[in-house]
């Protein structure tokens, strides 16, 4: 299928993207813009925005979708939390957003290496909001608690997509264990909002994603993106279809039906796209809260 006209994306001519990827390159990060190959990159780029990929560049699992490869992993870097945070600073970010690679390997899943990070951009940037998007951990719940301890404004797990393509495009992951990870998270730091978001044209039916609607208005997420699945390479799933941006705009409207506070719904729809825009009075708390 041909990318229809509101997929064509139009590189910016901006002195700031050339800044913005040899900060990055000089810090020695990475980031989810480029790993990902995010189609936002340029754009964010351009704005000085970056998500930042904590833990390598290499993953333990292989989700179908994604392009960050898996292999051989290699021990985490202790000073990179402290790099984020002067990347941070140097892109005077007002939010930070923080991913990372699964790391299956580790016994805490990580979960001690991102409140390391969020610690280290508080105290750089002590004005400034932190998001994490986070992995499963394998559905431990102490990893969980971990991180809720740094106290980030918002903690995000994506589901992806809807269950039953969870063994084609997720096959090392577990729906219920995702949902459950978000609503353990509620019930443990109320005053933390819960993101989730999940990608379309991955080969679901709009009948499909409603009843995911349903589980995240269940357990009281605050937060749902809905963006466009595009194929990374022609290695990975085709696209079976391009949802057109008046349908994202339905499925904005069931979601809010449903009780779901924010919800961001477009084509070019990321995670962590515009990420800042959902942290408003409502919630947002002040670090120390």
């Amino acid at each position: 299928m041909r990318i229809p006209p509101w997929l064509r994306i139009k590189l910016p001519k901006s002195e700031n993207f050339s800044c913005t990827s040899g900060l990055i390159e000089d810090l020695h990060l990475n980031t989810v813009c480029q790993s990902a190959k995010c189609p936002n990159k340029w754009e964010c780029f351009s704005r000085n925005v970056a998500t930042f990929l904590i833990m390598g560049s290499i993953c333990t699992r292989n989700c179908a979708f994604c392009n960050i490869a898996p292999g051989r992993m290699e021990p985490l870097d202790a000073d990179e939390p402290a790099r984020v945070a002067e990347a941070a600073r140097r892109l005077k970010l007002r939010h930070v957003v923080i991913t990372s690679v699964t790391r299956d390997d580790l016994p805490d899943g990580g979960s001690a290496h991102f409140a390391a990070t969020i610690t280290a951009v508080r105290r750089a940037m002590p004005g400034c909001t932190v998001e994490v998007l986070i992995p499963d951990f394998q559905g431990d719940e102490s990893a969980l608690r971990t991180v809720l301890d740094a106290r980030p404004e918002v903690l995000n797990h994506n589901l992806e997509t809807v269950p039953a393509l969870y063994p084609a495009i997720r096959p090392q992951a577990d729906y219920r264990q995702s949902l459950t990870l978000l609503e353990r998270s509620k019930a443990m730091a109320p005053a933390i909002p819960t993101k989730s978001g999940i990608m379309v044209g991955l080969g679901e039916t709009d009948e499909q994603i409603l009843p995911v609607l349903d589980d995240l208005a269940a357990i009281g997420c605050d937060i749902v993106t809905i963006g466009q699945y595009m194929q990374p390479t022609r290695h990975h799933p085709r696209v079976t279809r391009y949802v057109e941006p008046a349908v994202f705009d339905t499925y904005a409207e069931q979601a809010r039906a449903r009780g779901i506070r924010h919800v961001f719904s477009a084509p070019l729809v990321r995670s962590s796209y515009n990420a800042e825009q959902f942290v408003t009075p409502d919630t947002a708390r002040a670090p120390n809260e």
